[in-house]
């Protein structure tokens, strides 16, 4: 169960991480400071895939989940915003 588990979370972040890229070369967005917050997402699934792995499962798992949760969401301002404007 556990194998199984960890080959679903993985071909989602896989599959995900390859639709952000796509999107992003099709808006033409650059630079990093707009990708941080789902690279602090991606850094949440992959944290807590190893700490389910590892028997990691505590205070830290739980704080650096809390931690990257707010990073992602504080990087939000860095986002493009993408507006139609066809009047």
């Amino acid at each position: 169960m556990e194998i199984l588990f960890t080959i679903i979370t993985g071909f989602a972040l896989i599959f995900s991480f390859i639709m952000v890229v796509r999107k992003r070369k099709r808006l033409g967005f650059t630079g990093i400071k707009s990708l941080l917050t789902s690279i602090s997402f991606y850094l949440i699934g992959l944290i807590n895939i190893f700490a389910y792995w590892f028997d990691f499962l505590g205070i830290w798992s739980w704080l650096i989940t809390f931690g990257l949760l707010i990073a992602g969401a504080y990087f939000t301002n860095y986002m493009p915003v993408i507006s139609n404007l066809s009047s």
